[in-house]
């Protein structure tokens, strides 16, 4: 069995934002020569999601307003360490820490409307996500 790691870096410019991260994750799968297997997305990072979803400016900020929801900023346990990130640790349960998609001929096997996303909820600092390609 193959297997090929890269890791993909962001610097948010704002606090929270929702990359899609499709392209990039394509090119790790290509460059590592699997044609058969699956590709690990996985962040690095407990503030931070990856998750599959449709590419469409009204449900990215319907999934922002329902993390919010579940997850809304204000005064957490977790700030009486001196951290402020409580909500963003917690919308990464939300969203989920990693995906596995399918390869299949050297290629990412989404559905049709399906992408790639990093979602960020404690940025404007250097993270990583890990890309793990594993197959024949």
């Amino acid at each position: 069995m193959a297997h090929w790691t890269e890791y993909l870096v962001f610097e948010t410019r704002a606090p929270r934002e929702f990359l899609n991260i499709t392209e990039r994750v394509r090119a790790v799968v290509k460059a590592s020569g699997v044609r058969d297997g699956m590709v690990l997305v996985s962040s690095m990072h407990i503030t931070s999601a990856v998750y599959v979803n449709d590419n469409e400016s009204g449900l990215l900020r319907d999934i922002a307003a329902w993390a919010d929801r579940l997850a809304p900023p204000g005064e957490y346990e977790h700030h009486h360490t001196g951290e402020s990130n409580g909500d963003a640790h917690l919308k990464n349960l939300l969203l989920g820490h990693q995906v596995i998609v399918p390869v299949t001929g050297g290629d990412l096997d989404l559905g049709p409307w399906e992408q790639v996303f990093y979602a960020e909820f404690d940025g404007q600092r250097r993270k990583r996500v890990v890309v793990k390609v594993l197959g024949d």
